[in-house]
């Protein structure tokens, strides 16, 4: 131990060539440590959107939605957990599901693979394992009676058919279809599988139909085309939906760095979806919100004065707000319109 600090302190900063070929390696293990690190916080980020994007989507209907939920001591962490809500709950809407989620259980627990990883048997066999760790943590105190499912403790467990599995991949997973029987179920991109003794339903992103109802699959598509359809038709429910589209493109800018998409374009093809749908009560909120100079912007004065009575043009407006904006020209032609229309 001596000699070791001996030689610390009287070590040259000048190291021989065969010490710096020796600490190659350690470099490289470094650095490969570092990008792997940067890769596994990536693929979390692109799940954490992913369950953004389904909270959204669920907002307000007859479900929530549960991230990462944690199912042990150690963490074992399953993406999305979609759940009804108890019957005292009533939902303010009802909702149009992409495809694949029809159908919906009392609990519904949900695997998700982006672009950047595969759906494999090692990922449905975690499935079920989260499947029978969540059934546990679901389980009652009382005892089993006959006929119902118990676990060792003899408690309750809930019904196989409160429960539906899910399978999402943005890629078609090949290698995995060559092992279980993928069946198609009349939807594109839409597939059951038997994996032991559960059906799962496998959802592919890259392959679903092109609606405006498979928005949120599209969003997390791997065809940069399919990301601005959904963005063209993605309607949020929630301020984290601006939010979700945000991250979205800066995560796809990021990987992409020579994409010929603006944010601009991200933003305002979605943006002009959402206006196309409002309602007329959503409008006159939205127009609420804005003061009577952005409400008159780009109008002309006959835009201005149309269907109106004198007394009901100016009404609400400050003597400084009924003429701010104008040209000379637009407050001479305005002057000759009100004495057409007084006269």
């Amino acid at each position: 131990m001596i000699e070791a600090v001996k030689w610390s302190l009287t070590k040259t900063p000048c190291q021989s060539v065969d010490d710096r070929e020796s600490a190659r390696p350690r470099l490289s293990a470094v650095k490969h440590a570092r990008a792997t690190d940067l890769m596994t916080e990536n693929r979390r980020q692109w799940h954490r959107l992913f369950g953004i994007g389904l909270t959204d989507l669920f907002a307000d209907s007859g479900w929530r939605v549960e991230l990462e939920k944690e199912l042990a001591l150690t963490s074992q962490l399953l993406d999305v957990v979609i759940i009804e809500r108890q019957q005292t709950a009533i939902p303010t809407r009802s909702i149009q599901l992409p495809d694949g989620l029809q159908g919906l259980r009392a609990h519904n627990l949900l695997t998700y693979k982006s672009r950047h990883e595969a759906l494999d048997a090692w990922a449905l066999d975690e499935l079920i394992g989260h499947y029978v760790n969540y059934r546990k943590l679901n389980a009652t105190p009382a005892v089993a009676t006959e006929g119902d499912a118990a676990d060792a403790s003899g408690s309750r467990l809930p019904p196989e058919t409160d429960f539906q599995l899910y399978a999402v991949a943005t890629r078609h997973p090949k290698g995995l279809c060559r092992r279980a029987d993928c069946c198609p179920t009349g939807l594109d991109g839409v597939f059951d599988l038997r994996w032991g003794l559960h059906d799962i339903r496998l959802i592919v992103l890259g392959n679903i139909a092109k609606h405006r109802r498979n928005a949120p699959w599209e969003l997390f598509s791997a065809d940069i085309e399919r990301v601005r359809h959904g963005a063209r038709h993605y309607q949020g429910y929630r301020p984290e939906a601006e939010r979700l589209l945000y991250e979205l493109y800066l995560r796809y800018k990021l990987e992409i760095p020579d994409m010929p998409y603006t944010m601009a374009d991200f933003m305002r093809e979605s943006l002009e979806h959402i206006m196309d749908d409002m309602t007329d009560d959503q409008r006159q909120a939205f127009l609420e919100r804005m003061s009577p100079e952005e409400r008159l912007r780009g109008l002309p004065p006959e835009e201005r004065l149309r269907g109106l009575p004198p007394e009901e043009r100016l009404r609400g407006l400050l003597p400084e707000e009924r003429l701010r904006g104008l040209s000379a020209e637009e407050l001479r032609r305005l002057k000759d319109l009100l004495r057409q229309q007084e006269g």
